[in-house]
């Protein structure tokens, strides 16, 4: 089984997320968090729960993605996890910046489900 966290403050956008990764195979588990803060604290106390895969919003409250993704890769049992931000911006700066942190890959929120789809069976590799 496939463990994947989403963690968005966007209900919508982890809705999306969750009828795309639910389409894609029966193999994957999804779980989505609103609060970044929250879910930092969830991964550090549950140690019987390593995602493999952690989409990252970029823009959340109380803690922005950035600094999410470091607390993430202070984990240690994280380390294997492909950490990627999941954002609308697509700034270069934070595309760079955010690899250079520690993310595995910067996904631009796309417009249609088929889009998100196409990139999540690369991800997955399906």
């Amino acid at each position: 089984m496939i463990e994947c966290l989403l963690i968005d403050d966007d209900l919508d956008d982890q809705e999306v997320f969750k009828l795309c990764v639910e389409k894609l195979s029966n193999k994957i588990n999804f779980t989505g968090l609103t609060d970044s803060v929250e879910a930092v604290s969830s991964l550090n106390s549950n140690s019987n729960y390593t995602p493999q895969y952690i989409f990252l919003d970029m823009n959340m409250p109380k803690m922005n993605g950035m600094q999410c993704l470091a607390l993430l890769r202070q984990i240690h049992r994280l380390n294997q996890s492909k950490i990627f931000m999941y954002s609308t911006t697509s700034e270069d700066t934070m595309v760079s910046k955010s690899k250079a942190m520690g993310a595995d890959n910067f996904i631009v929120k796309p417009a249609r489900m088929a889009e998100l789809k196409a990139r999540l069976i690369e991800i997955f590799e399906l």
